[in-house]
């Protein structure tokens, strides 16, 4: 059976979008950790940011993806200069936080229907 080329760039975007959000939860489980070494932090770092890159780039339409992506480039010059993990740790769990709360945003209900039930005449 062959594949189109619409559902081979489905997969492709399923695929690319999979592996950021796994390259932001294991650099949040790294900075989360007090345990990781700066060399075991550079170690893995490097091992995502190789693989990331063997990945088919594609066209990001979500602004989360979006903002994954930015990140990613900004930690990786931020890791190619100087730096010490405990100082760079606690903003970088900050910025983890703000992408899942851009994540989870989509989530909730809207304003509209969040008070609907409080203001029902009970009659």
């Amino acid at each position: 059976m062959r594949y189109t080329a619409k559902q081979i760039e489905k997969y492709q975007r399923q695929r690319y979008i999979t592996f950021l959000e796994k390259v932001t939860k294991n650099l949040f489980k790294m900075f989360r950790d007090e345990k990781t070494t700066q060399e075991q932090f550079l170690k893995k770092f490097e091992e995502l940011k190789k693989r990331l890159n063997e990945q088919v780039a594609i066209q990001l339409n979500s602004e989360y993806h979006h903002q994954m992506k930015a990140y990613i480039d900004r930690l990786t010059q931020e890791v190619e200069s100087e730096f010490k993990l405990d100082d760079i740790r606690d903003a970088n769990m900050t910025l983890l936080n703000r992408l899942q709360k851009l994540k989870n945003g989509t989530s909730y209900k809207k304003d509209k229907h969040k008070y609907s039930s409080k203001n029902q005449d009970w009659g």
